[in-house]
């Protein structure tokens, strides 16, 4: 039998190079071989044993730029093609796929999270859930699905321009959601507690009015809206403290959009949410619609993702770098593993 190397997660805080068998190829299925992966707060939460929906041992990665090596002719795809991988992998007859939204799926499986994903030296995927994405670098493909989940919050959100935008977190979900609010002609705030991050922020995404820090009493926040609160706010933080202090920045009848998830509860005051008639909506993944909005953005030159790029490491190397990026990020926005 052919083995592969692949890094696996045995459980929180171990990684381990391990020998895995040659995955087989279904009919409606294509083997392809990852060649950039992005690493992200999921993986880190995996690593450190803080994901809610996973299970150990797991091989993470979800954030794909893949090579095909073998491909069902009906695919169209040929061997050797680069292609973005959309990670989640979607049963195609609940109701929510039933209704357009496979990204939640009610028997979902997410590469590197339900089902072993990217940091292994094969993968076999359905067809689907291939994206072609012609002039884009390994490096481009590698950041369209972190990408796309900020477009996705920005879709869900139904944004018509001119809306005073509060994006909480700057770190690569905030960011993406950031970059697709401006092209929405908003007037943009962002807030983290991570200056070096609102640093990094404002010379990323146009359009910017305000940055914050997240110590800023609840005055000086409503100070930037004249007290009116901003119309929509999206948390991107993966923090429950940061989720639950969100609820006050919204205006009445605006909207919370929460692009994170945590464990446990978020709490919120029943009689102040009715009062203001705000709206709380999840956002959660992508659709293939998100990704072609990413994939569009970069070949036009809207959005630039080597300027989110700052670390890079190789699979047999990354067993040492996530730990140490893991309890250190400074400077840290997206890490890329280059797995050739």
């Amino acid at each position: 039998m052919d083995f592969m190397e692949a890094l696996e997660c045995t459980e929180p805080g171990i990684l381990n190079l391990v020998r895995r068998p040659v995955p087989v190829r279904g009919a409606d299925e294509v083997l392809v071989r990852p060649r950039r992966m992005g690493i992200c707060g999921t993986d880190f939460h995996i690593y450190e044993g803080k994901h809610p929906f996973l299970a150990y041992p797991r091989i993470m990665g979800h954030e794909l730029a893949v090579e095909v090596v073998e491909a069902p002719s009906a695919s169209g795809f040929a061997r050797g093609e680069m292609l973005v991988v959309n990670p989640y992998i979607a049963c195609g007859s609940c109701v929510a796929c039933r209704r357009g939204k496979p990204n939640c799926c009610t028997s979902i499986s997410v590469l590197g999270v339900h089902r072993d994903g990217g940091m292994a030296g094969l993968l076999t995927l359905p067809a689907v859930n291939l994206i072609r994405a012609e002039g884009l670098s390994l490096d481009a493909c590698a950041t369209v699905e972190f990408l796309a989940i900020g477009a996705h919050a920005i879709r869900r959100a139904r944004l018509d321009g001119g809306e005073r935008v509060l994006v909480i977190g700057a770190g690569p979900i905030g960011l993406g959601v950031s970059l697709f609010a401006a092209q929405k002609g908003v007037h943009l705030t962002v807030m983290d507690r991570d200056q070096a991050r609102l640093n990094v922020a404002s010379g990323i995404v146009a359009g910017i009015s305000t940055i914050v820090a997240g110590d800023e009493s609840l005055a000086a926040i409503h100070t930037l809206t004249d007290g009116d609160g901003f119309d929509v706010v999206f948390d991107a933080t993966g923090n429950a403290q940061s989720i639950e202090s969100g609820f006050n920045f919204v205006a009445h009848g605006g909207s919370y959009v929460l692009v994170s998830v945590v464990k446990g509860d978020i709490r919120f005051v029943d009689a102040d949410f009715h009062r203001r008639e705000m709206s709380l909506l999840g956002s959660r993944n992508a659709t293939d619609e998100d990704f072609t909005t990413v994939i569009s953005a970069i070949r036009d030159g809207s959005v630039n993702p080597d300027a989110l790029i700052t670390h890079r490491t190789t699979l047999a190397a990354a067993a040492q770098d996530m730990p140490r990026w893991a309890s250190d990020k400074t400077g840290l926005i997206k890490a890329i593993v280059e797995i050739d």
